[in-house]
């Protein structure tokens, strides 16, 4: 079964969510039939940080806060953060165009490596103090990965996975969604935001069981079948 997860790694709640559901997936005995699909999404598409602002700074702009109350509102996530083991430095954090990480994702997952280029964009976006706008950044993520350099530079420097990226938006946009992290089960349910663990188990569980039962259901087995002019080992009959 898939879930697909519209997702920006410029988003605190994203990675927060990731450790969520990787959580709830850890308790189930079925993890090994959920394929997990991350989709591109941005905040801030016309962003470029040209100026060498804060992430208080950013979010003062753009939110219409003083800094002290952005300090404040990234401590609180922080401490939600620090509940599932991840240690966000806003301090340092680079606020940044995430336009071309999604383009690295989508490169990593032709080559099998999606999940762990999402986690690896969090980690250089949050916790190491890196601009993921940033081309040698993304050059040793991809390098960490273990990505062709050459392949990944060329793929970086031309405008490959654009079309990629805009469509996950685009369809994010058919799907109605408004902001991320946003989960999708099998296309039937969705979960919106950070849940709690639990709330991830008891939706993956009630979509795998019905996915999964559809799955019977449509065996070919079940097929109702008409015969007319065939033929088979023993011949053809008219």
């Amino acid at each position: 079964m898939k879930i697909e997860i519209w997702s920006d790694v410029m988003c605190p709640f994203c990675y927060i969510g990731k450790r969520h559901l990787e959580q709830a997936l850890d308790t189930l005995d079925f993890k090994q039939e959920i394929e997990i699909d991350w989709k591109s999404y941005q905040l801030n598409p016309t962003y470029k940080n040209e100026e060498g602002e804060n992430l208080y700074e950013y979010l003062s702009r753009n939110k219409g806060m003083s800094l002290a109350q952005a300090r404040q509102m990234t401590q609180q996530v922080a401490e939600m953060a620090g509940n599932v083991g991840l240690k966000l430095d806003f301090e340092t954090s680079i606020p940044a165009n995430s336009f071309n990480a999604h383009r690295l994702i989508h490169f990593a997952a032709k080559n099998g490596k999606q999940d762990l280029a999402e986690e690896l964009l969090f980690k250089a976006h949050f916790e190491e103090a890196k601009n993921i706008d940033d081309l040698s950044t993304l050059l040793k993520i991809a390098e960490a990965l273990g990505l062709d350099a050459a392949e990944a530079k060329s793929m970086l420097e031309s405008n490959a996975f654009e079309e990629e990226v805009r469509y996950d938006i685009y369809e994010s946009q058919q799907l109605g969604v408004r902001g991320v992290p946003f989960f999708v089960m099998d296309r039937k349910y969705a979960l919106s935001g950070a849940q709690p663990v639990d709330a991830f188990k008891e939706a993956i569980t009630q979509s795998y069981n019905e996915w999964k039962a559809a799955q019977k259901n449509s065996s070919l087995k079940n097929l109702n079948t008409i015969d007319t002019n065939s033929c088979d080992e023993n011949g053809c009959e008219v």
